[in-house]
């Protein structure tokens, strides 16, 4: 199989196989890669601009029943530092964000046992009644799975649900690696990669805008990353004439500070800048049906992700006003807004202010 055939293929958008996505992995230096996949975003983003948001991340609980091997955030409902996030404590935080820019909200928590639809959809007409402006960036597929099993409703009914209640967009949380081999024995609680994709299915269908992740670099094989880009390339060919699908795609490495991994398992994030970029350039490559692609300055730092804007990426995400889960197993980096716009200068592009929809904000 000629690499030189497979890049031809890429250059043309089209869909490559897992083995000659394979190919170009293990046998193009990473220059190569990178040369591709820059010249595949700039197919799609002609202009030398690079996007970045302001919101804020805030967990609803830290009760989780998922209690999954890389997260060391999760409590049990018993523990004496459990919590429900209050109204005031959101409206706190909503300002904080306000006085900073930011109008995105992105509500994550843990599958708590107690919490139904009901308290969602509750929370969310809460929030949007005080703040009709508010963005909610919130919830997952796992959480979506997991209020349909405890409210026995299908996955449309509780999207739906949680739609009408104010849900203007649904992250792509939870999807870590796409392989149930993977999933059984990190997060065997949570839903199932068919779960992940069906949710997310039913969710282009009803025109909500998603995105797609991945958490890379813990128990999974090569192949199963390349597994995971192909699932979620499929259901964004699914999607509907006219539904915005999947926006972005965000891959970051696994965080292995103090985590059950580590400690019980002995694994460790041994991901190194190159590997992190040669992940932006093949998911560039293997994602041509994605507009978007994000760097995780987060997890990899200010200059791996520099690079990765020369590798495929044309966004550098959120300044993350507050982050608590990957920031407690050691994504210690950090950016305020005109440190965000000073790293994309750096890296030879036009900053440009979004919101989650990837509409541009004009400055004022």
């Amino acid at each position: 199989m000629l690499s030189e055939s497979i890049i031809s293929k890429a250059l043309h958008l089209e869909f490559l196989s897992k083995e000659e996505g394979l190919v170009l992995y293990r046998e193009l230096p990473l220059s190569s890669l990178m040369a591709i996949g820059n010249e595949i975003r700039m197919k799609l983003h002609p202009e030398s601009e690079v996007t970045w948001l302001i919101d804020r991340n805030v967990n609803i609980t830290n009760v989780c029943i998922s209690a999954c091997q890389f997260c060391n955030y999760y409590r049990t409902k018993r523990s004496a530092d459990a919590y429900i996030t209050t109204i005031e404590q959101y409206c706190e935080k909503i300002d904080e964000m306000w006085a900073l820019g930011g109008r995105q909200l992105l509500l994550q928590g843990g599958l708590h046992p107690d919490l139904g639809t009901d308290y969602y959809a509750g929370l969310f007409k809460e929030l949007k009644s005080r703040y009709p402006e508010l963005k909610l960036h919130s919830l997952g597929p796992p959480e979506i799975a997991h209020l349909a099993k405890l409210d026995n409703l299908s996955h449309e009914a509780v999207l739906s649900r949680l739609i009408g209640a104010g849900l203007d967009s649904l992250p792509g949380a939870g999807a870590e690696i796409l392989a149930d081999r993977v999933r059984q024995q990190i997060s065997k609680n949570k839903c199932s990669a068919g779960e992940w994709l069906e949710v997310m299915r039913v969710a282009h269908r009803l025109r909500m805008s998603t995105s797609a992740t991945m958490m890379f670099g813990h128990i999974e094989s090569l192949e199963e990353r390349f597994d995971h880009l192909i699932a979620i390339r499929q259901v964004q060919s699914e999607k509907p004439d006219g539904a915005a699908g999947f926006i972005s795609f965000i891959p970051w490495p696994f965080q292995d500070e103090g985590t059950s991994l580590r400690k019980h398992h002995g694994v460790i994030n041994k991901t190194s800048a190159e590997e992190y970029i040669r992940m932006i350039a093949i998911a560039r490559i293997m994602l041509p049906n994605f507009n978007n692609i994000q760097a995780s300055w987060l997890t990899v730092g200010k200059h791996t992700g520099q690079l990765c804007l020369h590798a495929g990426a044309n966004d550098f995400g959120s300044i993350m006003i507050e982050e608590n889960v990957v920031s407690v197993a050691g994504a210690t980096h950090k950016f305020d807004s005109e440190g965000i716009q000073v790293a994309i200068r750096e890296a030879g592009f036009i900053p440009r202010q979004r919101n989650q929809k990837f509409e541009l904000i004009k400055p004022h």
